[in-house]
C-alpha cells in the first residue's frame, strides 16, 4: 500500500513550511525501516540516520532556546524541563498534529498493526524530519522550523504532562525490547476510606522497576510508569 509521494510531499511542505530542495532528504526522512526490508530497496535507506543527526539537533536547539529563556534556573532545573521537551511523548504529539503518519513509508504489516499511529513511530519521524531539514539547508532554518512547533510545548509544560501518557510510553519499550507487558500491582493503601492513597509497583521480568503513589489506582500507575522511564533513561546515559 504506497501513498502518491509527489501529492504527499507538497502537502507536507506546505504544513511544516519548507520547501525542500533535494526531496531525497524528505523521502528518506519518512520511510521507516519496515518499508525498505519489504521491498526492493536498498535496506541501508530509511531515516533512521536522519532521526540520530535530528535528535542531537533538536538536543542542541532546545538547551539553547531554554538557557536564554530562564536564566535564573538552575542547571538541574534546565536539565529537568529539557528531559520533558525532548521525549517520545512531545515529539509525537507534534507529528500527530502534522499528520506525519500519513506520509510514512511504512510495510504492510506495520500498516496494519497501526504503526501510523504509533507514538515510537512518531517521535522518530518527527526527529527524522527535523534532521532531513538541516542536511537540506543548515542548522538556523532547522531551529527556526523546530521551534516554531516546540515553542507551544515549551510554554505549556503542563500540557506536556498531560499529553505524557507514561504508561503507553513504558509499554511500547517493554513490548518492544522484551516481548511482555509491564504488570501494575497494588503494594499498600494509607489514610481514611474518604482519602486513601495508593501505592503501584510497575514491574517486568520479575522485577519492579518502578513505584508511585497517586489518589486512585490509575493516578499510581501512571507516577510508577514514569519512575520506571526515569531510570531506563537514567541507565542509558
Amino acid at each position: 500500500m504506497e501513498i502518491n509521494r509527489n501529492r504527499n510531499a507538497d502537502e507536507l511542505m506546505k504544513k511544516i513550511g519548507y520547501e525542500f530542495r533535494n526531496k531525497e532528504y524528505l523521502e528518506e526522512a519518512l520511510t521507516h525501516r519496515s518499508y525498505s526490508n519489504e521491498t526492493e530497496k536498498d535496506r541501508r535507506f530509511n531515516n533512521e540516520k536522519l532521526e540520530f543527526l535530528g535528535d542531537a539537533i533538536l538536543n542542541l536547539i532546545t538547551t539553547e532556546y531554554i538557557y536564554e529563556l530562564y536564566e535564573k534556573k538552575t542547571e538541574g532545573e534546565l536539565a529537568k524541563l529539557k528531559s520533558q521537551i525532548i521525549s517520545e511523548p512531545v515529539f509525537s504529539t507534534i507529528a500527530s498534529e502534522l499528520e506525519l503518519g500519513e506520509y510514512l513509508y511504512l510495510s504492510n504489516g506495520e500498516i496494519m498493526s497501526g504503526g501510523r499511529h504509533r507514538r515510537s513511530i512518531l517521535g522518530d519521524a518527527f526527529e527524522a524530519l527535523i534532521g532531513a531539514i538541516f542536511k537540506d539547508s543548515d542548522y538556523y532554518t532547522a531551529k527556526n522550523i523546530a521551534l516554531k512547533f516546540l515553542l507551544g510545548k515549551i510554554n505549556k509544560l503542563e500540557e506536556i504532562e498531560g499529553t505524557g501518557d507514561y504508561k503507553t510510553v513504558l509499554q511500547e519499550f517493554v513490548q518492544g525490547k522484551y516481548r511482555k507487558m509491564p504488570e501494575y500491582n497494588l503494594i499498600k493503601t494509607s489514610g481514611p476510606d474518604h482519602d486513601k492513597v495508593f501505592e503501584m509497583s510497575v514491574s517486568w521480568n520479575d522485577k519492579i522497576h518502578g513505584i508511585g503513589t497517586g489518589k486512585s489506582k490509575k493516578e499510581a500507575e501512571k507516577h510508577a510508569a514514569r519512575e520506571a522511564l526515569a531510570r531506563l533513561k537514567k541507565s542509558e546515559k
